[in-house]
């Protein structure tokens, strides 16, 4: 089994990989994110690279391989199966969940993680709205776009919050802006950089372009 350093990092170059149009994760990036210098991440790559797991080209960045995808996939899944059943059994807060559920991802077994996934139904998406990976490695997709693109006057459903900071959850919560949650963009103020929005029947609310780009939505 692989050991929970290796499961972070395959899973960090996984979500880096979507973000990026080619797939290949600068290593300062993959650096950054988990936290240390690019001298440990390059040795890291090396071992994974030697095991099959990642594809290296030195100074330019590192992609997955089938293996090392697959792998990341299966972490992923029990990542957003337990940051649902904190949420929908525990009762835990939505913005308090990730590090818990860091914690958790690499101690929870495929037994138990096969119940949950039962008593939640088998879902989709996690409490955020990102996709739940399937057992056999697949990634349901669907068209979704930023909510500081959509055009003003037609009605839209949230689908998915990109960013997942205690702060930026807990202020979208305010506002009402949770997945399955169904706005309209009002007014759009370019040269300002802010757009309104009606959240349901409930009062308008002004949000920064920087905040909406974070706010994927699709067409009800």
């Amino acid at each position: 089994m692989p050991s929970s350093t290796v499961e972070d990092y395959l899973k960090q170059i996984y979500l880096l990989q979507q973000e990026l149009a080619d797939g290949l994760v600068p290593m300062g990036k993959l650096a950054a994110v988990m936290g240390v210098v690019p001298g440990t991440a390059t040795s890291m790559i090396k071992t994974l690279a030697d095991s099959g797991l990642v594809s290296y080209e030195p100074r330019t960045g590192v992609r997955l391989s089938g293996g090392g995808e697959q792998l990341a996939l299966h972490v992923l899944r029990r990542h957003r199966l337990v940051e649902l059943f904190l949420v929908k059994v525990l009762g835990l807060d939505w913005s308090e969940v990730h590090p818990e559920a860091e914690e958790l991802e690499h101690a929870i077994s495929d037994k138990v993680l096969a119940k949950i996934d039962s008593l939640l139904e088998h879902p989709s998406v996690d409490p955020h709205g990102d996709p739940i990976p399937t057992a056999r490695g697949h990634v349901p997709k669907s068209p979704l776009k930023s909510l500081a693109d959509c055009e003003v006057g037609r009605s839209m459903q949230i689908a998915r919050i990109v960013d997942q900071e205690p702060q930026f959850l807990q202020f979208v919560n305010r506002r009402g802006l949770t997945p399955g949650v169904l706005v309209i963009v009002e007014k759009r103020d370019d040269v300002a950089q802010v757009i309104q929005v009606r959240v349901e029947k409930s009062k308008s609310t002004t949000l920064g372009l920087g905040v909406a780009v974070k706010i994927l939505v699709e067409a009800v």
